[in-house]
């Protein structure tokens, strides 16, 4: 099938026009400060048994290097940044926790997204103004960055994007629009479909209604326009099966529980968030062969869905803290599997945060098992410790099961048993789950980190960056599946991953 070319330009010399374009007039001038430096992260991977024993692969075992050269300028209210990567490793090893797609199996590859040991990549390439108001939290940025908020579960990844974001003491808000070109990596010259043709129109609002204390509003929009196959015309792995306009609103209110420095001894956060909107698929039928495939009939589905996260947490003394959590994402739908009623989240959503109280982020729903809120319930047991800025330590327990035990979950990081390797009913291809089982599986995930080297970096980067110059971390999670992964599957797979990172 004749697909359009996503960029005829090297993406990676694309940014870097973009960010001098962008930056050209702002800097004619000598700038009144400029940094400078290098992040060197190595990482030690250790996987094995992702697809459960049964198929082939499945395991990842290696270490990499990723260095992460920066420069950041500033002239009065303007400033620019640009962050490159070059990774070179044993095996294909996760170096960014912000990869979403980074659990995709073998078979879900191509081509144009056949990830490689070794690549080069443009993280990140922006131009900020914070003239338009007398505050110092208010920025106005253009281009690819970071978006993130506190629990993950919206917004967390690397994107193009126009973003502007209001911080003080007792108003915080954000409003702009997001869409991906590029994957900026020399070894991925597709985007994956699901994000090809999508813009993202978000907004927030928070307030501080008593000290320590947060309720807020979040709105997000997507707009998926991409075109799909007409009835019996071929199609492969990078055809959208799948657009249409979704749109997300939700409450949330929280105690600053994701701030490690918050001393309260009681802390808490609770979202409910409804998902509504029309989405229309392709029925793709399969031909003889595995390897091609044909476009069905296009089907048409209003959704009506909803997902809650619910959390508590207890200071026992200044070092340690346990806590409970709980997560639901509406499932549901027809017979012949269509969930419509199954929630799904923004599709720039990392799902990990600070929610055990440390300051290192741990994945809400399981370093192995790493579950999208989508048909699924999660109920957790935490427990942390925390020694001044030196060391932090978070032991966490999680049981999944699904809502509707007839329908499929999102994406998540087993790989197991494929039903359909070009079904589309949630962005990833998905596990032949057993009908009527609604147990997922159980995890027990450790995070551990020391710290060091705390003032290294610059006085103007150590207050825009949370992290501590140096550290060692530890974070990995043994996931034991349930019945509904059937009863010929491995009794446990794991996952972990030891991290050295020195920023100067």
């Amino acid at each position: 099938m004749k697909r359009r070319a996503l960029l005829q330009l090297n993406p990676i010399s694309l940014g870097l026009g973009l960010s001098m374009l962008c930056s050209s007039q702002a800097w004619a001038v000598q700038m009144d400060a400029m940094h400078f430096g290098t992040d060197i992260k190595i990482t030690a991977q250790s996987e094995e048994d992702r697809d459960l024993g049964t198929r082939g692969g499945g395991d990842a075992n290696g270490i990499a290097l990723d260095l992460r050269p920066w420069l950041r300028a500033q002239r009065g209210d303007w400033s620019a940044f640009a962050m490159g990567q070059a990774v070179v490793a044993s095996d294909i090893i996760q170096t960014d926790t912000l990869e979403s797609s980074a659990d995709q199996p073998e078979s879900a590859q191509t081509d144009g997204r056949t990830r490689k040991k070794n690549y080069l990549a443009l993280r990140e390439f922006w131009v900020d103004y914070a003239g338009l108001t007398d505050y110092p939290g208010e920025h106005l940025r253009l281009g690819r960055q970071r978006l993130h908020n506190d629990d993950g579960q919206w917004r967390d990844s690397n994107i193009e994007a126009l973003n502007w974001s209001f911080d003080t003491t007792l108003l915080q808000a954000s409003l702009g629009a997001a869409q991906r070109f590029s994957e900026y990596r020399s070894d991925l010259d597709e985007l994956a479909p699901e994000d090809e043709d999508r813009l993202h129109l978000y907004g927030d609002i928070a307030a501080q209604w008593q000290p320590g204390h947060w309720l807020g509003f979040r709105a997000h929009h997507s707009r998926d326009d991409g075109a799909l196959a007409d009835p019996n015309q071929p199609i492969d792995a990078l055809d959208k099966r799948a657009n249409g306009n979704l749109t997300w609103l939700g409450l949330h209110a929280h105690s600053d529980a994701y701030n490690f420095r918050n001393q309260q001894r009681l802390n808490y956060w609770a979202s409910l968030t409804s998902l509504t909107g029309e989405r229309n698929s392709l029925n793709n039928s399969l031909n003889n062969s595995l390897d091609d495939s044909v476009a069905g009939a296009q089907n048409s589905t209003n959704l009506n869905a909803w997902a809650t996260d619910l959390g508590l947490r207890l200071r026992l003394d200044p070092n340690w803290q346990i806590g409970a959590a709980y997560a639901r994402g509406s499932g549901g739908g027809d017979a012949d599997g269509s969930g419509n009623d199954n929630y799904r989240q923004t599709g720039l959503h990392s799902n990990r945060s600070t929610f055990t109280g440390t300051r290192s982020s741990v994945q809400r729903f399981g370093e192995a098992f790493r579950g999208e809120l989508s048909n699924l319930q999660a109920a957790t047991l935490f427990g942390s410790w925390q020694l001044a800025d030196d060391y932090d330590a978070s032991l966490v327990y999680h049981h999944f099961w699904r809502v509707d035990a007839h329908q499929q979950i999102g994406r998540s990081g087993i790989n197991a048993r494929f039903d359909d390797p070009f079904a589309d009913l949630s962005p990833a291809p998905q596990v032949a789950l057993v009908d009527g089982e609604k147990a997922l599986g159980q995890e027990l995930d450790l995070v551990v980190t020391k710290y060091f080297k705390q003032g290294l970096l610059p006085a103007a980067m150590s207050e825009a960056i949370d992290e501590p110059a140096a550290l060692v971390r530890l974070r990995g999670g043994v996931f034991k599946p349930g019945d509904a992964y059937g009863s010929d599957t491995d009794s446990l797979m794991h996952r972990a991953f030891i991290d050295v990172i020195w920023k100067f």
